[in-house]
């Protein structure tokens, strides 16, 4: 069963990789715009690639940390210590 407490908000994650974003749009654009006429792909696609596969892997990285976060925020080490004691 998942704990809600434990899932992050798409708008977390969308404002943790705002900066991100905006630079993988300004990669892509600007290798699409830098491209020689005719050679559009040959001159773009290698930039293109590597600049998704810089994000992705931030992305990831960035969901990961959310996720991390809210899963330290929901654990209570005294309610540990509380669930001891009422057991003894």
């Amino acid at each position: 069963m998942k704990n809600k407490d434990l899932q992050i908000e798409e708008s977390q994650l969308k404002e943790a990789l705002k900066d991100e974003y905006n630079q993988l749009v300004n990669e892509v654009t600007g290798a699409l715009n830098n491209a020689r006429d005719g050679k559009i792909i040959a001159d773009s696609e290698d930039i293109v690639r590597d600049a998704m596969a810089h994000f992705r892997r931030i992305a990831y990285q960035k969901a990961l940390e959310l996720k991390t976060q809210a899963a330290q925020a929901a654990f209570s080490p005294s309610a540990d210590k509380a669930d001891k004691k009422m057991e003894k």
